[in-house]
This record gives C-alpha cells, structure tokens and sequence, in this order.
C-alpha cells in the first residue's frame, strides 16, 4: 500500500479540528455567554446514496461549526432570515476508505413555525477522493469543488434541534476531467449557544 502523504495531512488535520471543536464545549456556561464563540454546532454522520461505481463505502462522521457574522440572530421573518446568513465551517470525514470533505460556505435558514426549519448551504469544499481512474468510488476531477446542501429540521427547544440533510459536492463539470461528484444523506445534531 503506497502512503499518500497529502492525503494523510488532511485527514489529520480533520480530526484535529473536530478535537479542537469538541473541546471547546468544555468552557463554561458564563464564559460562553460572554464570549460566544459559534452560534451553533452540529454532530451527526452521514452515508452516499449514489449506486454503481460513484457510491461511497462507509458512514461519514460530520461536525459543523456555524457563525452568525450578519445577525441572523436578530432576525424576523423569513426575509430579513434570508438576508441574514450564517457562516459554516465544517468536515465530514471517511470511513473505509474514501473521501474526507472539509467544507465552508453560507447557511440560509428558514423558520417555518416555532420547532421547524428549512435550511440551504452553498459553498466550497476540499476533499481526499480519487480524482481519476478509481474503480470503486467518484471520480471527482478536482481538488476543490462546489459543496451545496438543503435539509429540514425540527427544533426540541432554544438549544437543541435535529436535521435531515441531503448534501453534494461536483466541479459542476469546471475541470478537465470527471464529474462524478459525491452525494451523501445523513442526520445531524445541532446545540445552539
């Protein structure tokens, strides 16, 4: 097996974002609200719903940490919601094998009632996949791809909520090469702060 050193830097840089994350829930209470670092954050995990040779092996583990830059938080109504994104910045890392994604862009959420949301992302995305000539997995073409995602939620109070989300990486055919694209479904836990 040939170590892929590039490869191997992005994983690590993954899971050590995703520590580095995941301590910084240890602050405190008052010095979160003090000093709130992220307007939310997101544990869930993920799996490719593509069939043939363009599906994924494995469940995809994903943190996503999302900022409030623009006042969504002051925000009401669906268009000021619309006009008010968040930022997000995250990772979906592979199992078995295949791509880890990390990931940045705009968050657009809709409150269609007091527990319910809708939400989109667009963005970019850099990955770990084949860029060519894999036969069990995408070919991705690229390095850096486009990353857009939609999902739906419900809201279990001010903090804590879930989301289905449905999410897709391509070069939009922007590269010379393959297209496959990678397209994972998934569930998500959010706390926000």
């Amino acid at each position: 097996m040939k170590f892929d050193l590039p490869s191997f830097l992005l994983r690590l840089s993954g899971i050590a974002s995703v520590a580095a994350i995941a301590s910084s829930l240890g602050m405190s209470s008052a010095a979160a609200a003090a000093d709130k670092v992220f307007d939310e954050l997101r544990f869930g995990a993920s799996a490719s719903i593509q069939g043939g040779h363009s599906g994924e092996d494995g469940v995809f583990p994903e943190i996503t940490a999302l900022f409030d830059p623009f006042g969504f938080e002051q925000a009401t109504g669906w268009k000021q919601q619309l006009m008010h994104p968040r930022v997000h910045v995250g990772t979906s890392i592979g199992t078995a094998g295949e791509a880890t994604q990390f990931f940045a862009g705009f968050t657009w959420t809709v409150d269609l009632s007091d527990r319910i949301f809708a939400e989109a992302g667009f963005g970019g995305v850099v990955h770990t996949g084949d860029l060519r000539g894999n036969d069990d997995g995408p070919d991705l073409g690229c390095r850096v791809l486009f990353h857009e995602y939609l999902g739906a939620g419900y809201r279990f109070d001010s903090n804590w909520n879930v989301m289905a989300q449905l999410a897709h990486s391509s070069n939009a055919n922007l590269c010379d090469g393959p297209n496959d694209g990678m397209t994972r479904a998934g569930l998500m836990v959010g706390y926000k702060f």
